[in-house]
Order: C-alpha cells, then structure tokens, then sequence
C-alpha cells in the first residue's frame, strides 16, 4: 500500500502532466487524471461543467486545464466583498470565476502544490487581466494562512486526492472566519461501497479510489466543527461513484469569545 507521501507524489506528477499537456495545446487530462481515468463522458469532468458564460472569461489555456467534477463557485454562492480561498487551484479557472465574482477590492487565493499549474495558472490570469489574485503554493493539509482570514473555501475535485482528508477539513475549519462557508465539488460514494469497492472503480489519482462516502464525508465536517451539511448528489461518474456539492457552515464563535479573539484577516474584509 502506498504512503501519503508516495500517494502525493503521484498525484502532483499526475497534474504536472496535465499542465504541460494544456502548455503543449494537446489537452488538459494527463494520463490517469480524473477525466482521463474515470470520464468515457466528458460531461462528468471539466469545462462542460461550467456554463457558456463562464467559459466566456476565461482564457483557453484555463479552460483545457479544468479537471474538475463540478462548479465551486456557483456551488459557494460567491458575493461581492468577500474573501475566498481555493483549495487545489490547479490552471486557476475557479480562482479567475471568483475573483471577478467577488470585486476587485478583494481577494483570490489559489493554492497549489504543483509548480507546473502554479506556472499556467498566473499566465491565465495574467491573459484574463484580473488583478486581485494570490497564488500560493502549499499542500491543503498546511494551508499558508493565518486562522480566520477567509470567507469561502471552495475546491473541485480535490479533497478526495489528499491522503489525509480530515486535516484538511480541520484546516478549512481553522482559515474560515466563524460563520464562514465552504462551498466543494468533489467527489462522493455511496454509503454502501467499502474502500476496497471504491478502489475497484478508479485509481487514486483518477479522483475514485480515495473518495470520502457521504457519511464519512458528514462526519469529518461536523467533526472539524461545521453545521448545516449538505451533500448532494449531482451525476455519476462510477458505479455508485458521484460527483456531489458539498456545502457547510463553520460555526460561530460565542459572543464572549469573539470580543476576546477577534478574527484575523487577510485582503479587503
């Protein structure tokens, strides 16, 4: 079985891939990514997923580099004003769709560990002309922001390639100003699959092998300390394998405390 490392390891050379792919102009799904792996369907990853619109803004390079399951910042409900964090930006389209959504006056974080998307998402950007961005790279277990800085953690099909998902639900927890959301794409068994089952219908790095069931995923949100779960089917992608919206609340801190630990923040709000 593999390690954590091993298993990062594989999904950062994974997403290499797929960048340089997209810098090739020969497509965005690198050999056993999440559309290459598991999508005879393109619909169920990528830029499909997006409406005309949206794909409208966005540079062709960002376009081709989606790899998602899903739409994060229609799912998070994104606001002017706000702050917001994406977990696994990859080539930086949800970072572009949200930094137009959110104003100019506030921030954009994307976070990535793969130097390669990390070099194709700023070009994007800079094609796209949005201006209130910040890429970080970092894993999304050790996210590289102080507690209480963000408003929004979105992330799109991601959460299911860390190798220890309830630190990373613990970190989101911990960026999120109380009352702060997370709004996620990603992917989601059935509660009847065990994890050899899953294993089975897709590899790790193809987004399956390492999916949270519904119940696991409820359980490790209310347990990093967020209310108002919801999970929410979308389309399949496997056998008993979905792409879901997950969306939670983090909850507030008691008046008391809030006077005596004010939230840090970071950018406009």
């Amino acid at each position: 079985m593999a390690t954590p490392d091993e298993l990062r390891e594989q999904v950062r050379s994974t997403y290499a891939e797929a960048a340089l792919r997209v810098n090739e102009s020969s497509g965005g799904c690198g050999s056993g990514s999440c559309c290459a792996d598991t999508a005879g369907d393109a619909a169920r990853f990528g830029e499909r997923l997006y409406d005309a619109e949206q794909r409208g803004q966005l540079p062709d390079a960002a376009a081709l580099a989606s790899l998602g399951c899903g739409n994060p910042t229609a799912v998070a409900d994104l606001r002017e004003g706000e702050t917001v964090l994406d977990l696994g930006s990859g080539g930086g389209i949800d970072v572009i769709l949200s930094a137009k959504r959110v104003g100019p006056t506030c921030l954009a974080f994307g976070l990535d560990m793969t130097d390669e998307m990390l070099a194709l998402a700023r070009r994007n950007v800079d094609e796209a002309g949005v201006e209130n961005v910040i890429f970080l790279k970092g894993i999304i277990e050790e996210v590289p922001l102080p507690a209480g800085s963000v408003d929004v953690v979105i992330s799109n099909c991601v959460i299911n390639l860390s190798p220890d998902k309830a630190r990373v639900l613990t970190e989101i927890a911990r960026v999120l100003k109380p009352g702060g959301r997370v709004g996620v794409s990603d992917v989601v068994a059935e509660d009847h699959l065990t994890a050899g089952q899953r294993s089975e219908r897709g590899s790790y790095v193809g987004c399956i092998a390492g999916a949270l069931s519904q119940s696991e995923y409820r359980a490790g949100l209310e347990a990093a300390g967020f209310d108002d779960v919801e999970i929410t089917f979308t389309h399949e992608v496997g056998d008993g394998m979905h792409g879901a919206i997950v969306k939670a609340t983090k909850a507030r801190e008691p008046a008391h405390e809030a006077l005596v630990r004010p939230a840090r923040t970071v950018g406009c709000c």
